[in-house]
């Protein structure tokens, strides 16, 4: 073994002795890269979250997911309607009455006790879940979509099997999320209007071009005039309009509870504001300041409400992971045995038998669900583990669904789990989607879709030797 070089480790002391300020320039340069990298890192999060809405397809899922399962429900139980939510239900009018006032909670339906306004509410509740899902207008059906569920919910508080306050919780936060930028009719709308007005900015340079070649002049009154071919939207205004009147008449006979600075009041009559405030910006502002400035804000209450929906999701599976370890028959291993065998949850008597035959299964299972619904959110950071903990929950909730006769809890679940759901799965789920329906409607129309035909080809001629259409 080589011994070391005294005279080298000597003339490296002398080196670092003579040389003092440079070790502390180099660890000031050090020093510098390291903020610089935590500047940069930071700078580059902060355009993130303010620059874009996050989760755009999560987000979008989500919506489709809460409104279909909202809107299964109110249709599922369209003939016992009145026992549930009624005027004439058990759960009586002045028994609601008692607890609204205690708990200030939001019911249009203790508005009238009426059975006409009762109907009108129900319908505008499956309306509002059915357009929702379709994405039209998602801003103002959101809020309509939380009405819905807040009137119907909060007047018979003990109709819901536990799904119905996922769905509560959630349709509040819907409404504070661009949950339409993708998979919905308002994402379709915009893509043919900025295709409508490229075609006609195009149009204009052609004709421009042309009118110099020809040496004729080309004002600027003829260039992007916002006069020729503007569509201007008159649905949004006209909706913004009723509703805004609704609202006041609401407000001027006390319906709503609240203050000028609390209540449900202030929030109705500052979302109805800021919708205004969104559309007067981008149609009379002078500069793009205004419009960039509320697109920021909205960006930063989307990212907020999506990480408060994550959020709420790990609380929920948490929370239930843990209760269930302090249970015995979860200690135990025997506690998916007993809710098979209930008459309440046994829809499939033979299906329950079947699965409650074997104790180890039923061991197996009732330890997996704990360790699942515990080890979840600690997997988020765990691309892959994460995902196959997402899929075992799925397949459980779907499983739920039909071994317990739960469904639209399952739905529920299963629509809130979807916000951890990777981008790139449900873009790929959007491309299949997009060919089946493509599919679904040829076979319908009765046109399948064949080899394509190729156009006749037109003699080349000194006249036509240009790469393109001739028009």
């Amino acid at each position: 073994m080589s011994k070391p070089d005294p005279t080298r480790t000597s003339s490296l002391s002398r080196d670092r002795l003579s040389n003092p300020g440079r070790d502390r320039l180099t660890s000031r340069i050090n020093r510098f890269d390291r903020k610089h990298r935590l500047d940069r890192t930071l700078g580059q999060t902060i355009a993130r979250v303010t620059g874009e809405a996050l989760g755009r397809y999560q987000t979008a899922v989500i919506r489709i997911g809460f409104s279909a399962t909202w809107l299964l429900f109110l249709l599922r139980e369209f003939p016992h309607r009145q026992e549930m939510y009624g005027p004439d239900g058990p759960w009586s009018w002045d028994l609601a009455q008692q607890l609204i006032a205690s708990n200030h909670s939001f019911t249009a339906l203790m508005w009238a006790n009426s059975q006409v306004w009762f109907e009108i509410v129900y319908a505008l509740a499956v309306l509002s879940s059915a357009l929702l899902m379709l994405g039209w207008r998602t801003r103002t059906m959101s809020v309509l979509f939380l009405i819905g569920v807040l009137s119907l919910q909060n007047r018979s508080v003990f109709m819901g099997d536990g799904g119905d306050n996922v769905i509560h919780l959630m349709a509040i936060y819907l409404v504070l999320t661009r949950c339409g930028q993708v998979w919905s009719l308002d994402e379709r709308r915009e893509r043919l209007a900025r295709a409508a007005r490229d075609a006609r900015e195009a149009q204009d340079a052609r004709e421009a071009r042309d009118a110099r070649a020809r040496g004729e002049g080309f004002g600027p009154d003829r260039v992007g005039s916002p006069d020729r071919g503007n569509s201007t939207d008159r649905v949004g205004p006209a909706l913004w309009t009723v509703l805004g009147l609704a609202l006041a008449a609401a407000t001027l006979a006390g319906k709503i509870d609240g203050g000028f600075l609390g209540g449900w009041r202030t929030i109705y009559w500052g979302l109805w504001a800021v919708q205004g405030l969104w559309w007067l910006a981008g149609r009379y502002a002078r500069s793009v300041q205004p419009r960039i400035f509320l697109d920021v804000v909205a960006n930063l209450v989307h990212n907020a409400a999506l990480f408060v929906i994550m959020a709420e999701a790990c609380l929920i599976y948490a929370t239930a992971g843990w209760y269930k370890i302090q249970g015995s028959r979860w200690q135990d291993g025997t506690a998916v045995y007993y809710p098979l065998h209930l008459d309440y949850f046994s829809p499939w008597p033979a299906l329950s038998d079947l699965l409650t035959e074997y104790g180890t299964l039923v061991m197996l299972v009732t330890y997996g669900t704990v360790v699942v619904q515990v080890a979840f959110p600690f997997t988020l950071f765990n691309r892959r583990v994460k995902n196959v903990l997402l899929a075992a929950m799925m397949t459980e909730h779907a499983v739920i669904a039909v071994v317990l006769g739960l469904p639209f809890f399952s739905l529920a679940m299963i629509a809130a789990d979807a916000v951890f759901l990777p981008t790139t799965f449900l873009r790929r789920l959007g491309g299949w989607t997009a060919r089946a329906r493509r599919g679904l409607f040829s076979r319908v129309s009765g046109t399948l879709p064949g080899p394509r035909k190729e156009a006749p080809r037109t003699p080349e001629t000194a006249e036509h030797t240009h790469v393109g259409f001739t028009a």
